[in-house]
């Protein structure tokens, strides 16, 4: 019984370390200053989407990360959750906003995986992104950074090990 405890306590500090790692791509200035995201609740929201996104795109396809990926979302659904209550939203209205952001993520996914295998990913995404993580009035140079920043964090978590994200490791830090 202990054993199947400490595996389970042992899962979840790898859960919670790969988010946090995620976490803490999406505090980068340049994400804010060059990229157009705004820095509110919104487009906090967003750049954390989109490292989920990213994320969840680096475990496709790997039957052992399939369990990870899924733990990581379900985190970022908890924060979510937690980071609405927090704001003093109503606790009747949480579940309602809850099923909205989650639509707003799924759809995230859904346009961003088909810029990444469109024809052209850079164009696609920088047209994806605008009205989505960033407005529809940003600069078409911020939505090709934004672009561009996804393409290369997209690489460096290609770059890194299965066996790194099971320990809990993404080793992408700038």
């Amino acid at each position: 019984m202990f054993h199947r405890w400490r595996i389970a306590r042992r899962n979840r500090a790898i859960v919670e370390d790969l988010y946090q790692s995620l976490v803490a791509e999406t505090r980068q200035p340049k994400l804010y200053e060059r990229c157009g995201i705004a820095d509110t609740f919104s487009g906090r929201f967003e750049a954390l989407a989109i490292h989920v996104f990213l994320f969840l795109r680096r475990c496709r396809g790997e039957a052992r990360l399939e369990p990870v990926a899924q733990e990581v979302v379900d985190r970022f659904v908890t924060d979510v959750d937690t980071s609405i209550r927090e704001l003093g939203v109503g606790d009747q209205s949480v579940p309602k906003r809850m099923r909205k952001l989650a639509g707003v993520f799924y759809e995230r996914v859904r346009v961003y995986d088909g810029a990444f295998g469109s024809e052209d990913p850079a164009a696609a995404l920088a047209t994806a992104l605008k009205g989505r993580a960033i407005g529809d009035d940003a600069a078409t140079d911020a939505a090709a950074a934004l672009a561009t920043y996804m393409q290369e964090t997209g690489d460096r978590l290609g770059a890194v090990s299965t066996d790194d994200i099971l320990s809990g490791s993404l080793n992408c830090g700038n």
